[in-house]
């Protein structure tokens, strides 16, 4: 652990361990929630299964790096189900499979089935770039994931190339076949950067509307030094959805899973539309989840440094009861909030090393 929690963590952790230990003997049908010293339910995790990505979008990596984690350092598919079973008894439903790039990862449906198979875990899905997905989106399927997000800032081939280093049509094809391999929904994931795609949020939604894509908007955020400025291309939420709004009648819209987007939907259609703002509006208040990256650690906020090491325990045979405890422990330092305004510089890792 990188902080020691203060006096309000340790009466959290205290209360949550006795909660912990009041349940064990309830009857099997029952599972305690995992509650944060604010009060907040986690239920949500989101499993890196690499740091390794294929791409090179400027707002997330320097474009030469390779600093990547050392694959012995990796927890196996093994240990991930251990983890994800131990989460699932403590009450967390939603997993969600990221990276890196995830897919780069080798048998990722073979990791798939064996989550899908634990019980309480009902909401199994993936983050892609889709550069790799039109080879793997059947069985990817087949394996009970259900649900999938992709990364697309552009539909022009030559900005693709500039923000990314890669190439726009793999990207297409994977969405082709993820449509027809039945994934329901897809979502769009769009970055918002001012002078960079603020000229083509109609096209995507247009783009959405024509295959029956969710789109999302997420603002730009201060994560790693990847020696570009990200914040010189930060483009507030509230502007994008004003300008749409000019085109298209925009009615209120909900939208099922654990993520923080806000939806509105454009009328007389399917299409919800929502926005991911941490920093223009952040959700905080309302922060179920934790991330948990490939080499084993958990990070309990994307804005902070607190973060627990489950990897060494599992390795020195911990046991499933001792885990949980140490899963319990590590909730109790979640912090309150992220300080992207307060101190954009604090995060200093990468996103490929927290997990997406």
């Amino acid at each position: 652990m990188d902080k020691q929690p203060d006096s309000r963590y340790h009466q959290a952790m205290s209360t949550t361990v006795m909660a912990m230990h009041i349940s064990s003997t309830q009857t099997d049908g029952d599972r305690i929630s995992l509650i944060d010293p604010f009060n907040r339910k986690i239920e949500y995790l989101r499993l890196s299964v690499t740091d390794k990505c294929n791409l090179r979008c400027f707002y997330c990596l320097p474009k030469h790096f390779k600093d990547f984690e050392q694959p012995a350092h990796w927890l196996t598919f093994d240990e991930i189900e251990r983890v994800i079973g131990a989460f699932a008894d403590l009450g967390v439903a939603k997993v969600r499979i990221t990276g890196g790039e995830p897919l780069l990862r080798k048998d990722l449906p073979v990791l798939a089935n064996q989550l899908s198979q634990l019980r309480g875990i009902d909401d199994l899905s993936l983050s892609t770039n889709a550069v790799l997905l039109s080879r793997q989106a059947q069985s990817l399927r087949d394996a009970s994931i259900s649900r999938i997000n992709v990364s697309l800032d552009t539909l022009k081939p030559e900005r693709f190339t500039q923000i990314t280093g890669g190439k726009l049509q793999p990207v297409l094809d994977g969405l082709m076949a993820a449509k027809q391999a039945g994934f329901a929904p897809i979502k769009i994931n769009m970055v918002a950067m001012k002078d960079i795609n603020d000229d083509e949020f109609e096209d995507m939604v247009d783009f959405c509307l024509e295959h029956d894509f969710t789109l999302r908007f997420i603002e730009t955020m201060p994560v790693g030094d990847t020696g570009i400025d990200a914040s010189q291309h930060y483009l507030n939420l509230k502007q994008v959805k004003n300008k749409l709004a000019d085109q298209y009648e925009l009615i209120p819209g909900v939208m099922p899973g654990g993520g923080p987007a806000r939806y509105v939907q454009v009328k007389d259609t399917n299409l919800r539309i929502g926005f991911i703002t941490p920093i223009s509006q952040h959700f905080c208040e309302t922060c179920n989840r934790v991330r948990l990256s490939v080499d084993g650690t958990l990070y309990l906020c994307l804005g902070q440094d607190h973060k627990y090491e489950l990897r060494p325990l599992l390795r020195q045979g911990i046991s499933d009861d001792g885990l949980k405890n140490a899963i319990v422990e590590a909730i109790a330092i979640k912090p309150e909030k992220h300080e992207f305004r307060s101190n954009p510089g604090q995060v200093v890792r990468f996103m490929n090393m927290t997990g997406g």
